[in-house]
């Protein structure tokens, strides 16, 4: 019996680990923003030092992500258990104190347990957590008595090449785009209609037969209280009843909503989170492509969440004659992962989108829209 259990816990955990940090290796980023908000949540409640790892964040969090892949594999191959265990307990304990504080406190909604492929509350990551807990402790408790499955230096050589290309991937995708785009603003996705919810509220009633005691779920309401006596009512698809966007907003410096006008026609949106922080090693690339599009049938739009004046400085001193405007930042991280990034929209719907590395030309962006 032991025996099962050993297996199970080695391959239980050693796949959701190794899941768990491809899935966030695939988009460091979005690791990078929860990463903030935990820091931010730790220095208003616990002091200020906590803002000191905020700068550090994206580091932080691709060594934890890559940690997790790692520790994932070497559990499966059995690989120096005596410290594999230890270092998974600490990480697990470290995280089951995340998402419990998180669901207790309500503070951060949505951990990124699995970046945007897969969404859970709070109090779900942290039941996830805790039953990861039960098995590493099995692990950790019989650790003494597990024999590699590789010799030593196979087993050294897996664990070092697996440390490698994961640092390799997460960087590529820090220096492109994700992989594979789990989030709304993707390619082929209409953003009005991500802002429209899926189905509207459906519910189940549940009654009680007066003469049988006999309990019976329905979707409507039974009004005959000689027969049915009423006790509870649910929701039965409130995961489709929240609009997968909910917070883009478009504004200019006068506060006049433009949100809908970027849904009009064919728009090539500048995405700059933060011009302190914008990369302008490409910045020639992306004027160059604003110049080649005048007169054309694409709008060149900027957006932002810095002030007018950064924003004005920053456009007169690289030349880039486009109109600008403001959104909130983490709007703008989620629509694309890059500062600055470039993304093409007609109508609303998602035609391409670029990290600034990848800048395209004016004929790459007009046969995206098949002009």
């Amino acid at each position: 019996m032991i025996k099962i259990i050993d297996q199970f816990s080695r391959f239980f955990v050693g796949a959701l680990f190794i899941f768990s940090g491809l899935i966030k290796l695939n988009d460091p980023i979005g690791t990078e923003i929860k990463m903030e908000e935990y820091f931010e949540v730790f220095a208003n409640d616990f002091g200020s030092f906590f803002l000191v790892f905020k700068d550090w964040a994206l580091e932080i969090g691709l060594i934890l992500i890559v940690l997790e892949v790692v520790l994932g594999i070497a559990v499966l191959l059995f690989y120096r258990m005596n410290l594999t265990t230890k270092v998974l307990l600490g990480l697990i304990i470290f995280f089951t104190f995340l998402t419990f504080y998180s669901a207790y406190f309500n503070k951060v909604t949505d951990c990124g347990c699995f970046g945007d492929a897969i969404k859970l509350t709070p109090w779900e990551s942290f039941t996830k957590d805790v039953i990861l807990v039960v098995f590493i402790l099995h692990l950790f408790w019989y650790r003494k008595r597990y024999k590699p499955a590789l010799p030593d230096r196979t087993g050294n050589i897996i664990v070092a090449a697996s440390t490698v290309i994961c640092f390799a991937l997460g960087i590529y995708a820090l220096l492109h785009l994700p992989f594979i785009d789990f989030r709304a603003y993707k390619v082929g996705n209409n953003i009005p209609q991500q802002m429209q919810p899926e189905e509207q509220p459906r519910f189940e009633y549940v009654f009680k037969k007066k003469d049988s005691g006999e309990e019976i779920a329905s979707e409507k309401y039974l009004g005959d209280t000689t027969v049915y006596q009423y006790i509870s009512v649910r929701q039965t698809n409130e995961d489709k009843t929240k609009a997968k966007i909910t917070d883009y907003s478009v504004f200019t410096d006068q506060g006049e909503d433009m949100t809908q006008s970027t849904f009009e026609g064919n728009k090539l949106l500048l995405i700059f989170y933060d011009v302190s922080k914008a990369s302008v090693k490409n910045i020639d690339k992306v004027r160059a492509l604003v110049k080649a599009l005048e007169g054309s049938k694409v709008e060149v739009m900027a957006l932002t969440a810095s002030s007018a004046g950064e924003f004005e400085a920053f456009r007169h001193e690289y030349q880039l004659p486009v109109a600008y405007y403001f959104v909130d930042a983490t709007v703008l991280k989620t629509i694309i992962r890059s500062n600055p990034g470039i993304t093409l929209w007609k109508d609303g719907t998602v035609k391409g989108m670029w990290h600034h590395n990848d800048t395209p030309d004016a004929a790459t962006v007009l046969n995206k829209l098949g002009e």
